[in-house]
């Protein structure tokens, strides 16, 4: 298994804060999608799972936020190799946005290794419920609490993109979370516009994870890495760093 990652730098045309960053950057990648036949074509289409994330701009601005004329780094992973090449091509374009440009790219390639922790740097999202309304909701310790099930969910969700993008079916005996730690006391926010302007939030969490070391266990950590941990990764969420075992 690899994963392949673009670090890109973008220039910030105007100040953004960082609750509208996610829907920046998505919005950005989705359009860079959309100017080729076969990833407008994948974009468009609806699908379970997709096999691309993205974090954050990095440094983090700590007054919360990112400044006109600055240059910031984001991460851009995707199992699939064709797609970040592509989109390698397409997000160096001068692509007319009002908000960013992307300068720079750099791809690496990203080969499994063997994972002793794994970080969310961006919001996990689940889905846990509906209410009573029928309306779905996401899992926080708030509205749900059953961390048990929260682990539950996020194995089933990793297996099934597994399958799904592998076209392999994964003999999953336990969990591939031996420990889950929630990092945050009140949920982590994803905040979007839909097509008719009203905003929206996602509500995630945070989690430090220690994967156990059987085969499957360390298949499932790693593809979190490439494609997302949990659901919404298109919009940035779920997107993790990992530590393997000779990291200081």
């Amino acid at each position: 298994m690899q994963y392949f990652e673009l670090k890109c730098t973008a220039y910030l045309k105007q100040e953004i804060h960082f609750f509208d960053t996610f829907e920046v950057i998505s919005k950005y990648i989705s359009y860079a999608m959309c100017q080729d036949a076969t990833l407008g074509a994948l974009h468009n289409e609806y699908k379970p799972y997709n096999n691309y994330c993205f974090g954050g701009f990095f440094p983090r601005e700590k007054e919360g936020f990112y400044k006109q004329g600055a240059t910031y780094s984001f991460e851009l992973r995707s199992i699939d190799e064709k797609m970040i090449d592509t989109l390698e091509s397409l997000l160096r374009k001068n692509i007319n946005n009002p908000l960013m440009l992307i300068v720079q790219t750099q791809k690496r390639v990203q080969k499994q290794r063997f994972l002793t922790e794994i970080y969310s740097a961006t919001p996990t999202i689940i889905t846990s419920g509906k209410d009573q309304n029928g309306k779905p909701y996401f899992w926080t310790t708030y509205k749900d609490g059953d961390i048990l099930k929260l682990q539950e969910q996020l194995h089933n969700n990793l297996v099934k993109k597994y399958e799904y993008f592998y076209k392999q079916t994964l003999a999953s005996n336990q969990n591939f979370i031996q420990l889950l730690e929630l990092k945050n006391e009140k949920p982590q926010m994803i905040k979007l516009t839909n097509k008719n302007g009203d905003t929206y939030q996602l509500f995630g969490n945070k989690f430090r994870i220690v994967p156990n070391e059987d085969e499957t266990s360390q298949k499932l950590a790693f593809l979190s890495l490439g494609v997302g941990l949990g659901e919404k990764s298109s919009f940035g969420a779920g997107f993790c760093v990992g530590k393997v075992s000779n990291d200081l």
